[in-house]
């Protein structure tokens, strides 16, 4: 999101911990499964491009979104070392657009977890449901209340390395489920010769929603709920289950074909009828 500015230029550095293969397999075999072998996947909250980059590798055609053009500037130069064939948008995940349906859209990393007001996620939810195909999935991960309240809370996180330095202070408000966390970046800058340290201060915020929350929103988006996964398994989550994996899908489209279809065909049988009675007057008239 956009407060990922200072972060972006060591983002990959610090987050060299989360083990993106193994996750984007597991988001492969998901989208598999659901009958996604390949074509236009959209991938909302990319960030610098990682998963972007493997879901690519994997043969969709990968679109990456994201509000920080920090964050893309760096998925760029990465694409461009590899010469990859992905097409990234600086574009808001709650007001975004697309030039056609895609046959799948994914979100990691918590990236929904940033919106913070359920009307918000409503929006993304509704237009998601939007640029699907016909019966096309939505895959989405989300940190859980559990983790908030039990695993973050009320910490403090430093790591200290040459490249660059970061102080995270973690607050959770239970009542209003609200988790911030206060970053303190040090990262190296060269200025007038001289190595230096440069501090920045971003503040991060994230929600955490009850499973229930997020089916309601789903539905009011008109979309299909179909399955909610402890992650990276295909069990159902655990009270102590840190992430969740969400799968919903596109529905409306093609009902809405089937009535549109079936309101021609009345109009059509109907015009004929017309026509059959006008010809059958005109033959009593013989």
């Amino acid at each position: 999101m956009s407060s990922y500015e200072s972060f972006a230029s060591v983002y990959d550095m610090f987050m060299d911990n989360i083990p993106y293969r193994e996750w984007c397999g597991y988001l492969i075999g998901l989208l598999q499964e659901y009958g996604v072998q390949d074509g236009l996947v959209l991938e909302l909250g990319c960030g610098t491009g990682k998963a972007t980059r493997l879901l690519s590798r994997a043969g969709y055609d990968m679109i990456g979104i994201d509000n920080s053009p920090d964050m893309l500037e760096i998925a760029l130069e990465k694409e461009g070392k590899i010469k990859e064939d992905i097409l990234y948008l600086l574009q808001d995940m709650r007001s975004f657009e697309l030039y056609g349906t895609v046959r799948a859209v994914v979100s990691i990393c918590d990236s929904m977890n940033y919106i913070i007001e359920p009307d918000d996620l409503l929006k993304v939810f509704q237009l998601v449901n939007n640029y699907l195909d016909p019966g096309g999935v939505f895959i989405f991960d989300m940190n859980t209340k559990y983790k908030y309240e039990e695993i973050l809370g009320e910490c403090t996180i430093a790591e200290n390395r040459d490249t660059a330095s970061f102080i995270w202070d973690n607050y959770y408000d239970c009542e209003e489920q609200i988790n911030e966390y206060d970053l303190t970046l040090f990262i190296p800058e060269e200025e007038a010769g001289k190595n230096m340290y440069r501090k920045y201060e971003e503040i991060h915020y994230q929600r955490a929603y009850d499973m229930e929350e997020v089916k309601n929103l789903l539905a009011k988006a008109g979309m299909e709920f179909v399955a909610v996964y402890d992650a990276f398994t295909h069990r159902p989550p655990r009270a102590v289950s840190e992430r969740v994996y969400i799968i919903a899908r596109e529905k409306g489209k093609e009902e809405n074909r089937r009535n549109r279809s079936m309101k021609d065909y009345i109009v059509r049988a109907t015009a004929a009828n017309s026509q059959i009675r006008a010809f059958a007057a005109t033959t009593r008239e013989w």
